[in-house]
């Protein structure tokens, strides 16, 4: 029985860093495209409960300070 070489173990390690670094790689694809699903059910769901339904409008100045605000 002969013991594997240096280059042989080396070999064998950055095969396996591949495999998990494409495993890694994998499971990113798999989150952003759950992530993109997510999305699109909040802007569903704020769609349906009339939150994006009128645009951001800058209110006026106010003549007065808020409460509590300096």
């Amino acid at each position: 029985m002969t013991l594997p070489s240096e280059k042989d173990r080396w070999e064998v390690e950055l095969r396996q860093l591949r495999e998990e670094l494409h495993a890694l790689r994998e499971e990113q694809r798999e989150l952003a495209r759950s992530i993109d699903q997510l999305v699109q059910a909040f802007r569903s769901i704020a769609t349906h409960l009339g939150i994006t339904a009128e645009p951001y409008v800058k209110k006026e100045k106010r003549d007065r300070d808020l409460p509590g605000f300096a």
